[in-house]
């Protein structure tokens, strides 16, 4: 393969002949100079090429540089040079150029000016040719390759989880229904759907988690993990919510939650460690751009120790703070924190940047407010689930131990109203060969978010799908 921008600048500049292959974006003209900038996604520089007009330039590259505009595929020739530009160590004194592919300026809808993101979202099929969306795909693809790295060292396995499935893992009911029955007829009829006549002949969704089928494969390998898309039917039209989105899931046999919660804080700690030392000039451009302070933040995540604080806790610590003279004065809080209360983002941002300081992992919820399979401490009234939560967002990870008892998991199931029927396949793991186990899921998209500093979630996917949206 002919080398990227990436590589070319790279190399020492003496004098080689290179060709650079990318998308031009800008062309400035200074007397008898032609400078154009070009970038081909590699990094995030452009690489420039200098045109002298009154050197011995062909007709034909003449007449392209006259054509030439934003947004044109362009291969060029020359050599590589020293150049003499500050901020750069090397450019193209070029002598050849062939527009591959031509980007009418008349048409082209990116031109050399700040685009907003609103607007971007409307052409994102060209917004990854922005420095915005270009450093976020780099980010993205090396978080991505950096979550590869750390399980597969770590001897898990990397299994694929189905993206149809009869299971709502979260028990909330917020799945896509997939079928082939014909839905405007069944209108039209007055009729209900018989299922049974249905492709799966059974009522049947999009995933809204791998994590029940990851749970099958860890109680044979031991360690596993899953990394793909999931789905939420929910109605939530927010920066932070998205109808399709990846999920990170690791699964460990023979875990308990301190297991799970140290594994938690390595997997961040690697993250974070690999995009400051992989993405340094992307992290540098959201600083600068989007939000100061990210670089600082994450190399204090990396480089702390995770305090551990229980649920129970964690509310004295929120009601201290939320103590004030009248009925409705929560301090600092927009929502009273009680025992028992789900945890508000307001509330996890102050655990974590006024209470620890630095990254906290909160423990021992309340049964009511979390899933059914998560194991019941003694009490009875708590589970071993564990939320991760870090400075300027509030929880990133959220996980737990698994209950491995037959007869609490069915009374669980049963007392939150779910189909046991449903679930048969997942008892089967309490009636052979149970043992402890534990995971936890990481949205890969509000990874992402938090890392780049970009405030809504639509711009780290490529393709956002929400309420309303599904362009593209």
């Amino acid at each position: 393969m002919f080398p990227l921008i990436k590589e070319l600048l790279n190399l020492p500049p003496n004098g080689r002949e290179i060709k650079v292959r990318g998308w031009v974006r800008t062309k400035r003209e200074m007397k008898n100079l032609v400078f154009v900038e070009v970038n081909d996604g590699s990094c995030f520089r452009n690489i420039q090429c200098t045109f002298d007009t009154a050197g011995n330039l062909d007709s034909d590259t003449v007449s392209a540089l006259t054509e030439l505009s934003t947004g044109a595929a362009v291969e060029i020739s020359g050599k590589l040079v020293p150049s003499p530009a500050s901020g750069q160590t090397v450019e193209t004194a070029a002598s050849s150029l062939v527009i591959v592919g031509p980007a009418p300026a008349e048409t082209y809808p990116l031109q050399k000016k700040r685009h907003s993101l609103e607007f971007l979202r409307e052409i994102a099929h060209l917004r990854a040719r922005t420095n915005t969306f270009g450093a976020v795909s780099r980010v993205r693809n090396a978080m991505a390759f950096a979550v590869h790295e750390f399980f597969q060292s770590r001897h898990f396995q990397y299994i694929h989880t189905p993206i149809i499935t009869a299971s709502d893992a979260e028990g909330a009911g917020e799945m896509f229904q997939v079928t082939t029955l014909d839905l405007s007829a069944l209108a039209k009829s007055g009729k209900e759907p018989d299922y049974e006549k249905d492709f799966f002949g059974k009522r049947a969704g999009l995933t809204v988690s791998g994590q029940l089928e990851a749970e099958t494969y860890a109680e044979a390998l031991t360690r596993v993990y899953t990394f793909g898309p999931t789905f939420r039917a929910e109605n939530s039209n927010t920066t932070r919510h998205l109808s399709e989105f990846w999920m990170i899931e690791p699964e460990a046999a023979f875990a308990r939650l301190e297991d799970n919660m140290a594994l938690a804080e390595d997997f961040l700690k690697y993250l974070f460690t690999a995009v400051l030392s992989d993405c340094a000039e992307d992290l540098a451009f959201f600083e600068n751009h989007y939000e100061k302070g990210i670089i600082d933040i994450l190399e204090l995540v990396a480089s702390s120790r995770f305090i551990h604080m229980t649920y129970t806790d964690a509310i004295k610590e929120l009601e201290k703070a939320a103590s004030g003279p009248g009925e409705m004065n929560y301090g600092p809080f927009e929502f009273k924190p009680y025992w028992g209360c789900d945890l508000q983002s307001e509330h996890e941002k102050y655990l974590a940047e006024k209470t620890a300081r630095g990254p906290i992992i909160v423990t021992d919820y309340p049964k009511e407010i979390k899933a059914f399979y998560m194991k019941m401490n003694d009490d009875e009234k708590t589970v071993r689930a564990m939320d991760v939560m870090v400075p300027r967002l509030g929880e990133i990870i959220g996980g737990s131990e698994r209950e491995e008892n037959l007869d609490k998991l069915e009374k669980r199931i049963e007392e939150m109203g779910m189909n046991k029927a449903d679930y048969s396949w997942y008892l089967d793991l309490r009636r052979y060969g149970s043992v402890p186990h534990s995971g936890f899921g990481l949205g890969f998209e509000r990874l992402i978010q938090y890392v780049t500093g970009m405030v809504n979630i639509r711009d780290v996917i490529p393709y956002p799908r929400a309420p309303g949206q599904v362009e593209f």
